[in-house]
């Protein structure tokens, strides 16, 4: 316990601490105030506080100015509340999945660009797959990651490819930004993403989006397996499987496709 306080940044645990206090109120609370119950200086407080608020986590009334918890801390709780949401309702599905097709099946989320793995349940006859829960991977050549680009604006499919490059894994990833357009043209025309051998030589995935009740794509689920039997009638049903049960766990989270 002494060490992990010794690691601690103060001027971070200070405004984690003024976050937690004012999460605790019913109203708001003025400077003075937070100063004295915190033990904080008043200077140090409100340096922090500003900081604070101008990122969105606290506001200040215009009134009384006071403060108090800002919207972005809702935002930020809805986020969490979302991933939670589709993690346990696609949990399941998932297990069916591994079972019925008998590969390794993934579910993730972009976060930040990349690939963000939030579930991985493999079968008994699994290659070994570099992925992992709570690894970033990137998007460019993942089936999941090419299926969460593919519903966003171009612009920000522009910025994140400019921040994260379009790095070659193999000699079928896609290394040049018009390809990579064509390619996520074709995942919204057909409704799923193949990753063929792109990041991992012998490694050839399924993807499909799950939509969440706003009509946007909250994560992606994929069918990953080698190559060898990832074809012919598996593949197929590999495609339809992974079609039908991102379309179940997207209509739990309450989506409803425009006819």
């Amino acid at each position: 316990m002494d060490d992990n306080k010794n690691n601690q940044i103060k001027s971070v645990a200070k405004a984690l601490a003024i976050i937690d206090y004012l999460a605790s109120k019913n109203s708001d609370v003025p400077l003075s105030q937070i100063s004295r119950d915190l033990n904080i200086a008043k200077s140090t407080a409100h340096g922090l506080i500003t900081t604070l608020k101008d990122f969105g986590y606290i506001e200040q009334s215009q009134f009384t100015g006071n403060y108090k918890l800002g919207i972005h801390l809702f935002e930020l709780g809805s986020k969490v509340a979302n991933t939670l949401d589709v993690f346990n309702i696609a949990s399941p599905y998932i297990r069916q999945l591994v079972e019925s097709i008998g590969e390794t099946v993934h579910l993730a989320i972009l976060d930040k660009g990349e690939v963000l793995y939030i579930d991985k349940r493999e079968s008994s006859r699994s290659i070994r797959i570099s992925s992992q829960i709570g690894i970033h991977l990137p998007a460019h050549c993942t089936g999941v990651g090419k299926v969460l680009l593919a519903y966003l604006p171009i612009e920000e499919i522009r910025e994140i490819i400019r921040n994260h490059g379009l790095t070659k894994y193999t000699k079928n990833t896609i290394t040049d930004f018009d390809s990579l357009k064509e390619e996520l043209e074709k995942i919204r025309e057909c409704g799923y993403a193949v990753d063929n051998e792109e990041f991992m030589d012998g490694l050839k995935c399924i993807a499909a989006p799950i939509f969440n009740s706003k009509g946007n794509v909250e994560a992606s689920l994929s069918i990953s397996g080698p190559v060898s039997r990832m074809n012919g009638c598996e593949y197929d049903k590999a495609i339809k499987s992974i079609l039908e049960v991102t379309m179940t766990i997207s209509r739990l989270l309450g989506y409803r496709k425009e006819s």
